[in-house]
């Protein structure tokens, strides 16, 4: 059992409270046996994982095309989705089981949300996703293996938006070099439900700024510029 939505569920998900609950059964009924959570998380599924991801919505303008990177669980994409279906949403993952899991959720919840099997770093997947306002992630990878894979999907000054832990700040410092060199901006460090949750969702947000440099040091050209220059 989860034990029924807290508080803070009816501020964040509002009219929309039932889906997260039954987000969260499902979770609980099969995350461990499916490889999605681990045992101990079943008793904090609302604090760790629904309500974590889903107050990063403060920070997604209205109506944004969001990409979920190493979607796994669903988290943050379903929470996202929950909590803000104005989002044209779609989750990327490579793992075949866990596409079946997020595509059965999606369809029990009667979400609009896409599913693509397929990793960031694929020029298939690239050229299907380009052009997205946000990208998500959450305990994907370090900033500098993220950056590398997920600007790319970006539009020029859009937003990636990873889940962090208390070291954001440090690891974003470390890997800065890197981020500009995938064509991301100096970035920066924010906190989520704050007065909502006893413990805020740490998010390293980075803007896209440029095209990502190639091993010459040049900047690769965009999908968009290259659709300007062939006009």
């Amino acid at each position: 059992m989860t034990g029924g939505a807290p508080e803070a569920a009816r501020v964040v998900f509002g009219e929309r409270v039932e889906l997260a609950e039954r987000f969260a059964e499902l979770l609980h009924e099969h995350g461990i046996r499916r490889g999605l959570i681990g045992p101990r998380e079943l008793d904090r599924l609302w604090e760790r994982h629904l309500l974590n991801s889903a107050v990063i919505a403060e920070l997604l303008p209205p109506q944004s095309r969001v990409v979920d990177v190493g979607s796994g669980a669903g988290l943050p994409g379903i929470p996202l989705a929950i909590a803000r279906p104005d989002l044209t949403l779609t989750l990327l993952e490579p793992m075949a089981r866990r596409v079946t899991w997020l595509q059965e959720v999606i369809t029990e919840l009667a979400l609009t949300v896409e599913v693509v099997r397929g990793r960031a770093e694929e020029g298939p997947v690239r050229e299907r996703l380009a052009d997205q306002d946000v990208v998500t992630a959450r305990a994907v990878a370090p900033m500098e293996r993220l950056a590398k894979w997920s600007l790319p999907l970006l539009r020029q000054d859009g937003l990636l938006l990873a889940m962090k832990g208390d070291s954001a700040a440090e690891e974003l410092e470390r890997d800065a070099a890197a981020i500009a060199a995938a064509g991301g901006g100096r970035g920066d460090v924010k906190s989520c439900g704050v007065g909502v949750l006893d413990v805020p969702t740490t998010v390293v947000v980075v803007e896209r700024v440029a095209a990502a440099r190639t091993s010459s040091g040049r900047r690769r050209e965009t999908r968009r510029a290259r659709k300007e220059r062939g006009r």
